[in-house]
């Protein structure tokens, strides 16, 4: 039986403690040979992943393993509310849309999987075992992330999850040392995901056995991205870390001397994450260095929504209550939209130029994104720190709350 250190819980919000460690240097040539310079495509086994959920889903966090919030599908030209649940304690992360199923987790410990036509629920997977109706059991903050067989996702009393797709009946479970936040990305067979126990872990996806593990210095937020054979990793320790898939082994440590909680997004040798410092980052990978820093002059308040990225621009959310567009290649911004709410949650683009958020003041906004005007609104009646997800023609959110729902808009 394993014997839990002591963590003191934190709310991913809240600012968190800095760490220092000492940094590792990398050569661009094993980066370039990582598949990490512009022009190198994904490695297969994400090929293999989008082939068993299809190019039209929403399979995990942020749509794909480089998390750059793109959706593979389009939505009706007008979007009408097809059904919303009600759910115990509401929904603060982003749901994933296979086919005709929504999977969902909710602050409650509930996994649900929803028929995507109706919202009728299809099964109903538990945390922990409930004794009574109102027990209290580890809810889910994670995003779930579905495989050809499993959805997995983690808990907020570090359990990691591996339920059967067609089921909901629990294939296997792995115990971290303290809260799951961080989404997992598939690699193959290998699954990788954060814990604020302060440990990257890669996980055998067929049984759960451990694969490897790497300590970092202080808690992990955000979910991985990977490009290549390599995942990247930002948290509370202030550094950003590439680590090799294969190995566990890192490949480069890069001090940042910032809190990160968002996830960092990664395309055409570059990775984009915000800071809790009010700071947007661009990096180039190969050699370690920023190459553009963003930030808004206005305010000091932290960006925790992870961003979109498209091969000219870059959108996130941040608690200024804005959401930003910025110039992908120099930094400077386009436009900035305002919400009378912070926004947490982390945009989707669509369709190449609608972009879909949500923001606390309980409003789903669709923006333009050449123009950055509202062109839809819908009152959702809560917070909403939830991402949305888009997927088969859909957008599937949650709201938070004790009374949260969940809601499906499409066409009718």
């Amino acid at each position: 039986m394993r014997v839990r250190r002591e963590f003191d819980k934190l709310n991913r919000r809240q600012f968190l403690r800095q760490a220092s460690v000492a940094a590792a240097g990398a050569s661009a040539a094993s980066l370039a040979g990582a598949g990490l310079l512009p022009g190198v495509p994904q490695i297969a086994s994400a090929a293999k992943q989008v082939a068993e959920t299809g190019p039209s889903a929403w399979p995990s966090f942020r749509n794909g393993n480089q998390l750059r919030g793109i959706a593979g599908s389009s939505l009706p030209d007008s979007l009408e509310l097809l059904w919303k649940v009600p759910v115990d304690d509401g929904v603060t992360a982003t749901a994933a849309i296979v086919g005709d199923r929504v999977y969902a987790g909710t602050f409650g410990g509930e996994l649900i999987c929803f028929d995507r036509k109706t919202g009728e629920r299809i099964w109903t997977y538990f945390s922990a075992e409930k004794k009574k109706p109102n027990d209290f059991i580890p809810g889910f903050q994670s995003s779930p992330t579905v495989t050809g067989d499993l959805v997995v996702i983690g808990d907020e009393d570090g359990i990691f999850h591996a339920v059967d797709r067609a089921t909901g009946k629990q294939r296997w479970k792995y115990e971290t040392f303290a809260e799951v936040i961080s989404s997992a990305v598939v690699v193959g067979e290998r699954i990788v995901f954060g814990s604020y126990d302060s440990t990257l872990y890669c996980l055998n996806a067929a049984d759960g056995k451990e694969l490897w593990k790497f300590e970092t210095a202080d808690r992990i937020n955000g979910s991985p991205a990977v490009s290549g054979n390599i995942t990247f990793v930002t948290g509370c320790d202030t550094h950003l870390r590439a680590i090799n898939i294969d190995t566990g082994k890192e490949e480069f440590d890069m001090p940042l001397e910032r809190f990160l909680i968002a996830s960092p997004a990664v395309f055409d040798g570059m990775l984009y994450v915000g800071s809790h410092e009010s700071e947007f980052l661009a990096i180039e990978i190969a050699k370690q260095e920023i190459v553009w820093l963003f930030k808004n002059e206005k305010s000091e308040l932290p960006i925790h929504s992870s961003a979109a990225v498209t091969n000219e621009v870059i959108v996130f959310g941040g608690q200024d209550k804005q959401l930003h567009c910025l110039d992908r290649k120099t930094g400077k911004e386009k436009w900035a939209f305002s919400t009378r709410g912070q926004i947490n949650s982390s945009p989707v683009i669509v369709d190449g130029d609608r972009v879909y958020v949500g923001s606390n003041d309980g409003n789903l906004y669709e923006v333009g994104l050449t123009d950055g005007k509202q062109r839809w609104k819908e009152k959702l009646g809560r917070a909403v720190s939830a991402s949305p997800a888009v997927g088969e023609g859909c957008l599937v959110i949650g709201a938070e709350g004790t009374e949260g729902e969940i809601y499906c808009f499409g066409a009718k």
